[in-house]
């Protein structure tokens, strides 16, 4: 592989566009020079006005784009089609999650990477990136502070579009706090639960918000996590680990404290693009080296497989109001 990475990209919507502008602007070692999308006028529209050479399908981009690997931005039921056809070429891809919208998807992923021999997919868990997330882990992993007992966390967002639905809360926003608090303890789930508090007047008839999520690592570890995704403050992530011999905090982002009104006013995000971009362009630009060196660092297939799973028995747990087991397959060698 050359110096330059050469890169195609799935998906002309917003996040497909800000990765392509952060890989031209601000990262090294890389350029996006192709792309598709199933809105094929729309996606040739985008191409074009960011000089991109525009394909109908993903077989033609990877056959005839000149692309050494591509990157999936697509809506959730475009990403098992197009990581298959990347897998199936051999080339490397990176997958916004969740990899597929089913476990079933996730696994087919599996099977044609494991087929193919070389490990090729990283999924888009960028938290794991963010540099307060990595403080926390380096802190946990050292054991200064001895082993984590409970974790208190928190998903909120100021508010969603009414076709947002209960399903979605769990599969498509809190996926991020499923992967990244099993990476935080180094530990799978053991069962999970979901409480169902009183429903805000902000929610659409479709959404029960807020939920609160329930998760027992196999050692009886407890988190839990609130997801409020129309709590009309703004973007807020919290994670607290209680250790042993100390309590381990994310930290907030630096911003100026205010002081008017007599009030004293810290100002707090007002979406994910805003509060995690230096872990957008650090996974991305992290992606990009060590797929250079054809690796694959970042969170795998099998990671993306394990946070549907999750997400598939935390629905199971929410629709019974049950604590539910979780019934993972077996990590297959090629992962560990």
């Amino acid at each position: 592989m050359n110096n330059i990475l050469k890169i195609g990209v799935a998906g002309m919507g917003a996040i497909g566009r800000s990765h392509i502008e952060r890989i031209a602007n601000k990262l090294q070692g890389a350029k996006v020079v192709a792309a598709t999308d199933v809105a094929t006028e729309h996606g040739k529209s985008v191409a074009e006005s960011l000089g991109l050479n525009f394909f109908p399908n993903e077989e033609k981009l990877i056959a005839e784009g000149g692309i050494d690997a591509l990157i999936v931005t697509a809506s959730d039921e475009y990403h098992e089609r197009y990581v298959l056809a990347a897998v199936k070429a051999g080339i490397p891809v990176f997958c916004e999650k969740p990899l597929a919208p089913a476990a079933d998807g996730c696994k087919r992923i599996i099977d044609a990477e494991i087929a193919g021999g070389k490990k090729l997919v990283q999924v888009g868990f960028m938290r794991r990136y963010d540099p307060g997330y990595r403080q926390l882990k380096q802190m946990v992993d050292s054991n200064e502070y001895g082993s984590p007992l409970l974790l208190h966390c928190a998903h909120r967002n100021y508010e969603v579009p009414d076709n947002y639905d209960t399903p979605m809360a769990i599969s498509n926003s809190l996926i991020h706090e499923i992967d990244v608090l099993r990476w935080l303890i180094s530990e799978d789930y053991e069962s999970v639960e979901v409480s169902l508090p009183r429903k805000t007047k902000y929610a659409a008839a479709n959404l029960q918000d807020p939920q609160i999520l329930i998760l027992h690592s196999k050692s009886g570890i407890r988190m839990d996590v609130e997801i409020f995704v129309n709590c009309h403050v703004g973007y807020d992530i919290q994670c607290e680990i209680c250790c042993e011999e100390g309590f381990l905090k994310l930290p907030d982002l630096s911003a100026p404290e205010r002081l008017v009104n007599a009030s004293r006013i810290k100002p707090i995000c007002r979406d994910w693009s805003e509060r995690f971009i230096d872990a957008y362009n650090l996974e991305i630009q992290e992606w990009i080296n060590a797929t250079k060196e054809q690796r694959v660092d970042g969170p795998t297939a099998w990671d993306g497989y394990v946070a549907c799973i999750t997400a598939d028995f935390a629905h199971q747990a929410r629709d019974t109001q049950s604590r539910v087991k979780i019934e993972m397959p077996e990590c297959p060698e090629f992962y560990k």
